[in-house]
């Protein structure tokens, strides 16, 4: 354990984390996603929420500004609804941190599964939500003059 990293980030996922670069993604996918069909490098945080993921990720990392959408989430398959909640409670905390960050992107599922293709990494995660995948794009950060 090191002091002031939540107890979430394991040390793969500091190490992904520390390795992104800026513009780089990962992904915080559902329980049920394909992550090792999707992307090579496949980091496990079974049993914890992506709430909770985001907390300790977002008090590292900041988004990406220089992009118009730097959060996406995958879009509902025709005959599907979206639970608003999700979307709420994952929101909730990114305006905890980064408040200013626009509106979350819709991404059609077959076009979000390639763009997860082309992340940094997928952490896999307990999460059962329907429609729970995030993905999250690394800023660079500020540099005091």
């Amino acid at each position: 354990m090191l002091i002031g990293i939540n107890p979430v980030i394991s040390p793969q996922l500091l190490d992904a984390l520390f390795r992104m670069g800026h513009g780089d993604e990962i992904v915080l996918a559902d329980a049920f996603f394909p992550g090792d069909t999707c992307n090579s490098r496949v980091i496990r945080a079974d049993g914890i929420k992506i709430p909770p993921l985001l907390e300790g990720i977002l008090a590292l990392m900041n988004l990406d500004s220089y992009v118009h959408r730097p959060v996406a989430m995958m879009a509902s398959v025709p005959g599907d609804n979206l639970d608003e909640n999700v979307e709420k409670s994952y929101r909730a905390v990114i305006d905890k941190y980064w408040p200013e960050t626009p509106a979350f992107d819709r991404i059609e599922r077959f076009a979000f599964y390639e763009r997860v293709k082309k992340a940094y990494a997928v952490v896999m995660t307990g999460e059962t939500v329907k429609y729970g995948n995030i993905i999250l794009k690394k800023g660079v950060i500020p540099v005091n003059k």
